[in-house]
């Protein structure tokens, strides 16, 4: 089993709308996952105009790939890279530590993770 920035067990992002690049919920990886969809995000309409003038509009639904669209609050496995760039912007949203993946602590220091944590209610 993956393990998590904090170096417990990898916890569920979302089931609802269903994340990951496995579409199993987790922010897991693998060689084939070219975008490492490895940060745990929450959803904002800032951080969803971010990456739909960069070209990703996580927004819309794509039915044909049982992709519901996102909105403001859901739970979403990001592409590490997206998330860097959107903190150098000044719009990357939150992150639930417990449900990104060890790998992302190669990239970004845990100190800046720790500053984007949000504190959950479960």
């Amino acid at each position: 089993m993956a393990s998590n920035v904090l170096g417990g067990q990898l916890e569920p992002c979302s089931k609802n709308p269903v994340t990951g690049f496995f579409r199993n919920g987790l922010c897991d990886t693998c060689a084939d996952d070219r975008g490492m969809h490895t940060v745990c995000v929450v959803m904002t309409d800032e951080f969803l105009e971010f990456s739909a003038e960069a070209g990703n509009d996580l927004s819309t639904p794509v039915p044909e790939f049982q992709f519901p669209g996102l909105k403001a609050g859901d739970r979403w496995c990001l592409c590490m890279g997206r998330w860097i760039e959107a903190q150098k912007a000044g719009k990357a949203p939150g992150i639930i530590l417990g449900s990104c993946h060890l790998s992302v602590t190669e990239f970004v220091d845990m100190e800046l993770l720790q500053q984007y944590a949000v504190k959950e209610n479960t």
